[in-house]
């Protein structure tokens, strides 16, 4: 069983994988979506998305597009810059994704459309001769999605060479109040009888949860866990059976730093936010601290408003588990 951290937007990056990996680490890092025709520019930022530190060889990098051609040239480039693999994202149900024919857009296409896409991203990936697996991240298709239309869509990724599928079982408009179907995922492990992995994805997030959905995928090869990672990045240690003390202010001071060093200075707002939503959710005064952090105007005024919190708070500073 592997313990996979998920592909979240402007969470993915290398600061919050080295938050991670202090903190016992995950088996595999997918970064957050790489946008194949910006990539394939050259586009400014790039760099940053294609940082693979603090472990590159657990890297896992999911490309975004609408377009077949854009999404080949851009495997090519990452297959190059080496790691656990390149993933193709057909399950962001984000508006402002799929409306652009991305994410889940390509399980709702004609099938031959989305083959040929597939098929030029494996070859792409096959002719950097890096060794990368392939694997795609998809959900159960629309809200009308039927078991025939479900299988007949991970039956083509199959035939075209996908080596892995994770599956969010949830369809394109179905959010939290929507129980995963794991079950799904159990399908897929015995139509493929071992052929390829099969990761599940959705509310994993703690052990009661684990067990949950695996009494009903109980051979699912591996389990990805997205957001409860930020709000505890020792959430693969602690989920395998470890235990551990955090020091939850060096934690977050070191985060700090770590984005200034990885991040350029227009993300550093955006993605201290997006951190600091989840990560104060482990704190008796969370909406307090959540608001001191999101309404910081500077990263040195969001250093002082860790360190006061703390100080008003010295015993949440060490957390166990």
């Amino acid at each position: 069983m592997k313990f996979i951290c998920g592909p979240m937007a402007t969470l993915s990056h290398a600061a919050f994988r080295i938050a991670v990996e202090k903190c016992g680490g995950a088996d595999e890092y997918f970064t957050e979506m790489i946008n194949a025709p910006s990539l394939v520019r050259g586009g400014p930022f790039e760099k940053f998305y294609t940082e693979n530190i603090p472990c590159p060889q657990k890297i896992v990098w999911q490309l975004t597009g609408s377009k077949a051609e854009p999404l080949a040239r851009a495997a090519s480039i990452l297959a190059g810059l080496g790691g656990a693999g390149i993933d193709v994202n057909m399950g962001c149900s984000a508006p402002q994704i799929y409306k652009t024919g991305a994410g889940i857009a390509w399980m709702l296409k004609g099938l031959d459309e989305t083959r040929e896409m597939i098929r030029g991203v494996k070859k792409a990936v096959d002719s950097s001769k890096s060794g990368m697996r392939l694997s795609v991240k998809c959900r159960l298709g629309a809200d009308n999605f039927t078991q025939d239309s479900f299988f007949s869509f991970t039956d083509m990724l199959v035939e075209e060479g996908v080596q892995l599928i994770t599956l969010h079982p949830r369809t394109i408009k179905e959010r939290e109040r929507f129980a995963p179907r794991f079950e799904y995922a159990q399908m897929l492990v015995s139509r493929y009888g071992g052929k390829i992995p099969v990761y599940i994805n959705g509310c994993i997030k703690d052990g009661s949860s684990l067990k949950a959905a695996l009494d009903l995928a109980p051979d699912a090869d591996g389990v990805m866990i997205s957001r409860a990672a930020a709000q505890k990045p020792w959430i693969f240690d602690q989920i395998r059976g470890g235990h551990g003390r955090i020091d939850a202010e060096k934690l977050a001071l070191d985060f700090i730093e770590d984005l200034k060093q990885h991040q350029p200075p227009e993300f550093l707002k955006t993605r201290l936010q997006r951190f600091f939503f989840y990560y104060c959710m482990n704190f008796s005064f969370s909406h307090y601290f959540q608001n001191q952090m999101i309404n910081a105007s500077s990263m040195e005024e969001s250093i002082e408003r860790v360190k006061e919190y703390f100080e008003k708070q010295p015993a949440e500073r060490m957390i166990e588990y």
